[in-house]
């Protein structure tokens, strides 16, 4: 099982700092640094800081939101940090949601899943050095009536730029299963891997390929400690948050998706908490076995055995989010998670 890990600049971007954290993580043999955006950073830009400091290490947008940019922009985009990575960018996307997309974007969240399939086959034919005309429901290339052409890149085309998908409803999975390289999974517990897999591979087989085609990546934070009441203490916070706040009333994919998981209740609670401002309240009715089972806490046992979990349930990459105050104990908990990832069987 391979090891990912996030990037982080938006609360604290000391670059210099990010930097020596993606190059020991390399030296540790981590596989991928993934970048994000929200509505702070963007997911690309800080890929390129790193690509000059790095040599093997994969890099990789999670993830890139779809929608916000031209499918043709995020293909040049995709080519140019391919190019200067030497072949390592791995270009994830998503679709993010409703509140960021038109509230941050002022982009209409439209047909969300046509819009990110389209997204995906374009991208492949532009990196492809295909000339590119396309005729969608939401993308038309070119534009009818008007006097553009179809175009192919001026550039040297980069066809082996793997494409991941940031996924949760049964829909979007079962089309991540269809057409994308890999899997970026959030709200997952190893003990309820096959709500998503399921889907994933029902998607992979109308393709004519198995699960195993794709790279399933998913984890959570990493602490060590005695003290696992306080580690668990410190997740419940981050997953009121992603119950409650990460999407609308109507509209919250990470909260359906723990609900799929058996954990309605919970999420319905939590999610009213904290829409109605009530955060520390949301924050405690999250049960402790929610915020065991979507990290890995504890003492290094307890680690071991959640990191046999994630491999029993067929994840192939585990993305972690290293705990820790400073570079320094971040580095050292990424250290003893890799050793042992590597030990465990």
């Amino acid at each position: 099982m391979r090891i990912a890990i996030g990037l982080r600049l938006e609360t604290d971007d000391d670059w210099g700092a990010a930097a020596d954290y993606v190059v020991e993580a390399e030296r540790l043999g981590v596989d991928i640094v993934w970048s994000h955006e929200s509505w702070g950073l963007d997911a690309a830009t800080p890929l390129a800081f790193m690509a000059a400091r790095t040599s093997r290490i994969r890099l990789g947008s999670g993830i890139m939101q779809a929608g916000t940019r031209t499918p043709a922009l995020i293909a040049m985009t995709a080519m140019s940090l391919a190019s200067m990575s030497g072949g390592r960018f791995v270009l994830g996307l998503g679709v993010s949601g409703p509140q960021v997309i038109e509230g941050w974007h002022g982009i209409r969240f439209d047909r969300p899943l046509t819009r990110l399939r389209e997204t995906v086959e374009i991208v492949r034919r532009a990196v492809r050095g295909e000339r590119v005309a396309f005729e969608g429901q939401v993308y038309q290339l070119p534009r009818p009536g008007g006097e553009g052409k179809a175009l192919r890149t001026s550039a040297r085309p980069q066809p082996g730029i793997p494409v991941y998908l940031a996924t949760l409803s049964p829909r979007s999975l079962e089309m991540t299963g269809e057409i994308a390289d890999g899997w970026l999974g959030t709200s997952f517990m190893p003990e309820h891997a096959r709500v998503f897999f399921d889907h994933i591979e029902a998607g992979a087989k109308r393709a004519g390929r198995p699960l195993a085609a794709l790279d399933l990546q998913a984890g959570g934070h990493v602490a060590f400690g005695d003290d696992v009441e306080r580690l668990i203490a410190a997740r419940k916070p981050g997953l009121a948050f992603t119950l409650g706040a990460m999407g609308s009333r109507q509209h919250n994919f990470y909260n359906d998706a723990f609900k799929r998981a058996g954990y309605a209740d919970t999420a319905t609670e939590v999610q009213r908490l904290w829409l109605d401002g009530k955060r520390d309240e949301a924050a405690a009715r999250v049960p402790d076995e929610l915020a065991l089972r979507t990290n890995l806490l504890g003492t290094a046992a307890m680690v071991r055995e959640r990191v046999a979990a994630y491999r029993l349930a067929g994840l192939t990459t585990l993305r972690v989010e290293p705990g820790g105050g400073t570079l320094d104990a971040r580095l050292a908990t990424l250290g003893r998670l890799v050793d042992l990832v590597r030990t465990t069987s």
